[in-house]
């Protein structure tokens, strides 16, 4: 967000964000590419003291009670770093939604609190082999012992499963019932009945710790469901916002990086004796990128003002998910633009282009593919235009000949 639109709060904690950032010592970034690390907890745990995380939470709960407009400002700092530590960043502000707003005190203490130190890393169990955006169809199955839950089953694709010490799990309860009353949230502790597996050869964002994540005849008490038996739906609608924004706002970051470094580049290289910033093929595609860029930041904002103005839950549900969708296509658009400016060298190490652009191709997928974005999208906004009583003037009538009726036929 441009300094204009600012306040003198939201001014610092981006200053804030940005020197924490800076501060991110190369070798990591490089080491965490490479998967010589596979999980930073020294990231989080840094991130944590300099009170960084869940910063939209209450401050009894080590939050700074700030907006989601002032999250999304550090949010797009932390896009600096890549997908994989932007998304672990994200994380407390991720998981600690389910149980800020549906958790009981006693959990805000056992795991609020914790995570947002950096004390506890958290992670969310989504995805399973069968199927990643069909969450209803989830085979993880939660069986009641007494005061307890057996949990058997697996999710995939975890980001942060490797270092995570509990996880924010969706199991069927209840298999007699339509899928969508018959799911539960829990939160799963790290124990030996609940096994990870560091598996996967991505093809970007790598060290962030991502695995496959068994549970086989795990325990969970009774105390520790978030939200109601059997009403995780009502979570899950819910954590589509910071799952979503967070996807928007890590976007943006990584967009601005890659355009910085083919802007600066098209500043220095030169060509057939002319810098290349002067050439219509590389200047034109540096004034689309940064376009697209301010489209996509003003979309995300807007989203983040509708949240925090407690808009109509529709119309939110329709904005988060433009801005998701916008925001990360506007990314990979914006990387690949700036690889292409660059030439040869872009699509090298030299450069941390390359790696952007395996980073980003991902967030297109994740947090709900983009296709499903569409999907919300076009049946919230069917749904809010004909519930519509009053769109200003009638446009159709003034065609010329909108009066014959007998022209317009529907059926």
């Amino acid at each position: 967000m441009y300094d204009f639109m600012m306040n003198d709060e939201q001014k610092k904690i981006r200053e804030e964000a940005r020197e924490f950032v800076k501060s991110i010592p190369r070798q990591l970034i490089v080491d965490m590419d490479a998967e010589k690390i596979k999980f930073p907890k020294e990231f989080i745990v840094d991130a944590g003291k300099s009170n960084l995380l869940g910063l939209r939470f209450a401050k009894e709960f080590g939050g700074r009670a700030f907006n989601w407009e002032t999250e999304i400002i550090a949010l797009e700092e932390f896009g600096f770093l890549g997908t994989a530590l932007a998304c672990l960043y994200s994380m407390p502000s991720i998981v600690g939604e389910a149980i800020h707003k549906f958790g009981t005190v006693e959990q805000k203490q056992k795991y609020l609190i914790p995570t947002i130190k950096g004390e506890k890393v958290a992670a969310e169990g989504l995805t399973e082999p069968r199927g990643g955006s069909d969450f209803f169809g989830t085979t993880t199955i939660a069986k009641q012992d007494g005061d307890d839950f057996i949990i058997n089953g697996q999710k995939r694709f975890i980001v942060g499963a490797e270092g995570a010490d509990y996880f924010l799990i969706y199991a069927r309860t209840d298999e007699n019932v339509p899928p969508h009353k018959g799911i539960t949230a829990f939160l799963v502790d790290r124990t030996e009945e609940v096994r990870v597996e560091y598996t996967y050869g991505l093809m970007g964002t790598r060290g962030g710790g991502t695995g496959r994540v068994h549970f086989k005849n795990a325990r969970v008490p009774k105390e520790n469901i978030v939200g109601k038996l059997n009403g995780a739906s009502e979570i899950f609608y819910q954590m589509m916002i910071p799952e979503r924004m967070t996807s928007a706002a890590g976007a943006l970051g990584m967009a601005k990086a890659a355009l910085d470094v083919a802007t600066k580049y098209s500043t220095k290289r030169k060509a057939f004796g002319n810098h290349i910033k002067d050439f219509q093929g590389v200047n034109f595609k540096i004034a689309e990128s940064i376009t697209t860029y301010d489209a996509a930041r003003a979309i995300v904002y807007i989203a983040a003002r509708a949240i925090d103005a407690g808009d109509n839950p529709r119309r939110v549900r329709r904005l988060v998910s433009e801005a998701k969708k916008f925001a990360t296509e506007a990314a990979w658009k914006i990387v690949d633009h700036s690889m292409q400016i660059m030439g040869g060298i872009g699509y090298t190490n030299v450069y941390p282009i390359e790696k952007l652009l395996r980073d980003v191709r991902l967030i297109t997928i994740w947090t709900g593919t983009n296709e499903i974005m569409n999907l919300i999208i076009q049946s919230e906004y069917y749904k809010e235009f004909l519930a519509e009583e009053d769109r200003g003037r009638d446009i159709e009538s003034d065609a010329a000949e909108s009066e014959k009726v007998e022209e317009k036929v529907y059926e």
